[in-house]
């Protein structure tokens, strides 16, 4: 299946692109944004926006759509939030995204690790913005508690599809568990944390599930959505069934916001990670008004 033509665009490597990558060689720091081979690389590193990934580069998991390496995970490193906090003083970031990869070997699967870097940051540069990026965590709610307990100002955990392709797309997660992970991020940060979901399109999904799995999110407490184009990273990952067209991506943005959602990023290159700062920014706008 050819791009369509929405989805062609020149790589933009400029500014601080060789800066961001030069550091994060330096400080022995992963990624998403390499690890899952993300599209809007060039541009998000060329502006100084980086989501960091803790935790090494082996996911316990292995999703029909993740480009992110699926084994036996190394130990974990104390030093990395130490290491984590001075990059983004460094690189004189506004907003930091920290993300992971789903270590089901650990007893309380990273949670502690998410805590202690979202600390070190807020220590180091109390003025940066964090945004979490978590796994389920399985729904537990001791481990939810103990990220929200170090003060993220946002906690975002993908749903990633609709219900029906879930089980098929996320063969260790469950869209009911997702669900029940932003109910509790809602009971125990109230509304001092904001609460921010996304999901992929192309993967077979019919409108009227995307309609309904945005609901579902809205029900649940998300205030904060994105919808981007899924592509296929490598052969070995699940096809993309639809190139969606432009025009849908705005009428699940309107739907989305019709239905309450403070921020909508909808388009073909929209990522969860994709102007976090821009999209927390204009949340926070909006909750003024």
């Amino acid at each position: 299946m050819s791009f369509p033509i929405w989805l062609r665009r020149p790589v933009n490597l400029h500014g601080q692109w060789s800066q961001a990558k030069a550091l994060v060689k330096e400080l022995d720091l992963h990624t998403v944004c390499e690890e899952a081979r993300c599209p809007n690389l060039g541009e998000c590193w060329s502006h100084g926006n980086v989501s960091f990934m803790i935790l090494g580069d082996t996911c316990t998991r292995r999703c029909g759509f993740c480009a992110v390496t699926t084994g036996r995970p190394s130990d974990l490193d104390p030093e990395e939030p130490r290491r984590l906090a001075e990059a983004i003083e460094r690189l004189k970031l506004q907003y930091a995204v920290i993300t992971s990869v789903a270590r089901d070997d650990l007893a309380d699967e990273g949670s502690g690790a998410f805590a202690g870097c979202v600390r070190a940051v807020k220590q180091r540069t109390p003025s940066v913005k964090v945004e979490v990026l978590t796994p389920d965590f399985h729904a537990k709610r001791d481990l939810i508690g103990t990220v929200a307990a170090a003060e993220p100002d946002v906690y975002n955990h993908n749903i990633e599809t609709v219900r029906r392709l879930s089980r098929g797309i996320r063969p260790q997660a469950d869209y009911d568990r997702s669900l029940d992970v932003l109910r509790l991020v809602r009971q125990i940060g109230g509304d001092r944390i904001k609460i921010k979901s996304g999901i992929m399109v192309g993967l077979g999904e019919e409108p009227g599930e995307v309609r309904q799995t945005l609901e579902d999110l809205r029900f649940a407490g998300c205030e904060i959505l994105t919808i981007g184009q899924y592509l296929r990273p490598t052969p070995a990952h699940r096809e993309v069934v639809e190139f969606v067209p432009l025009e849908r991506f705005e009428e699940y943005k309107l739907f989305a916001e019709w239905i309450g959602f403070s921020f909508v990023a909808s388009g073909p290159y929209v990522r969860s990670s994709y102007n976090a700062y821009e999209a927390f920014s204009q949340q926070a706008v909006v909750a003024k008004r």
